[in-house]
């Protein structure tokens, strides 16, 4: 009897298939405007850090929100933002990660701030209608290539290599800017 039940359980969760996400016309016209305007802002809810032993270390030892590791670290009720306009690009992310030179003497460069003129901005659309972005920009002394995902949903990641920072990605909510 317990094998007919065990039976039973097995096909009751194979029989059940994932359900695909579907995309409607309007999602994909609106990220498509979106886009082509350059005007968006993303709000990120989750940081993902590199995580080595330092890293690791620091961020497990209980000083992080409740929810959060030390690979993905929640951002709900933190400011930050990256915003795009044109090709103007300015940003306030919380960096959590390891830094490998050129720390400010007085702290003013934790987070990574952008405030200024984006380059090679490359738009690409991918086939399941999401966007890949990729361009170069400047916080303070520090270089970064940033990648951005955007979803038909509303939804983003985005990847930021830095030239003295380990790499770091965000995950969260794109918004299209309000107009001027």
């Amino acid at each position: 009897m317990k094998s007919f039940y065990f039976f039973i359980g097995i096909l009751i969760i194979f029989s059940c298939k994932a359900s695909k996400s579907v995309t409607s016309q309007a999602e994909i016209d609106a990220l498509n405007t979106i886009v082509k305007k350059q005007k968006f802002r993303i709000q990120s809810d989750w940081a993902y850090p590199q995580v080595t032993n330092a890293v690791q270390q620091v961020l497990s030892s209980g000083l992080m929100q409740p929810g959060s590791t030390s690979n993905a670290i929640n951002l709900i009720g933190n400011d930050n933002f990256l915003a795009i306009k044109g090709d103007s690009i300015t940003s306030f992310l919380p960096y959590y990660g390891e830094r490998r030179m050129q720390v400010a003497y007085n702290g003013s460069d934790s987070a990574i701030q952008f405030n200024g003129v984006l380059e090679d901005y490359i738009a690409t659309q991918n086939k399941d209608h999401s966007y890949t972005i990729s361009f170069e920009a400047t916080s303070n002394s520090e270089n970064f290539q940033v990648f951005i995902k955007l979803y038909p949903n509303l939804k983003a990641r985005m990847t930021l290599n830095g030239n003295s920072r380990l790499t770091i990605s965000y995950s969260g909510d794109l918004d299209v800017e309000p107009t001027d």
